[in-house]
């Protein structure tokens, strides 16, 4: 299993993975604050319109899925306030309009479309260099961004209305969040793909609350959760030839699992 170190692209699925279980783990601690774990659900498959629309029109798939993971996002923000439709409401619409767009423009699309498996399902050892510098990039952003505004991202996380009551950057901080939302699942796409991403935005961050209640605590025990178990699953894939994300997903569930054993035994 050792010998797999001395490989490049080995090399650069872990730099993947250390980089984006952290963003993931910054992401989801926001989004399950806000009880907004859906969205993310509701932007990964949105993506899929953007990847058939891609396909179609000969474009970068990842380039339209990241348009598309950006207007999902922002239209459910528009919706919930500019018609007051309730926020998982817009998420529903945002869902099904997005994968019935991508099963469309996929059906449209002339010809096989070669690495449709790989954005619905994960190949985190096709991870490139390129990869590396956007995951990179926007881990930068995004540790910036969380250390010039924490204590509004943690008051607007928490209470929402008493923030915006207090005069605190409501409304900023929301619309950032939502676009870095968008696009860290965007980036994620290649690790886990769109059928498993939603397990990196939430189950490290559900087992770290088992044991923390702290905004810092619980993202630094999710992040350390979700790096342990992404490399958990792709060293066990190297051993039983399975594909990585899903052993990523399933030891995941394993450390939830123990979590709440080991919460009743305590």
């Amino acid at each position: 299993m050792l010998e797999y170190l001395d490989y490049a692209f080995f090399q650069q699925a872990i730099a993947g993975v250390a980089l984006i279980s952290v963003c993931a783990a910054i992401i989801g601690t926001y989004i399950i604050s806000r009880r907004m774990v859906a969205i993310s659900g509701g932007i990964t498959h949105a993506c899929f319109g953007g990847l058939g629309l891609g396909y179609f029109l000969g474009m970068s798939p990842i380039a339209m899925a990241a348009v598309f993971a950006v207007a999902s996002a922002l239209g459910v923000d528009w919706l919930s306030r500019r018609f007051r439709v309730r926020e998982d409401s817009a998420i529903a619409v945002v869902w099904a309009l997005g994968m019935a767009l991508g099963v469309l423009f996929v059906f449209l699309t002339p010809g096989y479309v070669p690495e449709l498996n790989s954005f619905l399902f994960g190949n985190i050892l096709t991870v490139s260099t390129g990869d590396l510098w956007s995951f990179a990039a926007f881990a930068i952003i995004l540790g910036l961004f969380f250390a010039l505004q924490y204590r509004n991202i943690v008051a607007t996380a928490f209470d929402r209305d008493f923030a915006a009551v207090i005069g605190l950057p409501v409304r900023f901080i929301s619309v950032v969040m939502t676009v870095l939302t968008a696009v860290c699942i965007v980036l994620t796409i290649r690790l886990v793909g769109i059928m498993l991403l939603m397990s990196m935005l939430s189950l490290p961050i559900i087992t770290a609350e088992v044991f923390f209640r702290r905004f810092s605590s619980v993202m630094t025990a999710s992040a350390v959760i979700s790096l342990t178990a992404s490399l958990t699953g792709l060293f066990l894939s190297t051993i039983i030839d399975v594909p990585c994300s899903a052993l990523i997903v399933l030891t995941m569930v394993g450390f939830f699992i123990a979590a709440r054993v080991a919460a009743i035994f305590r």
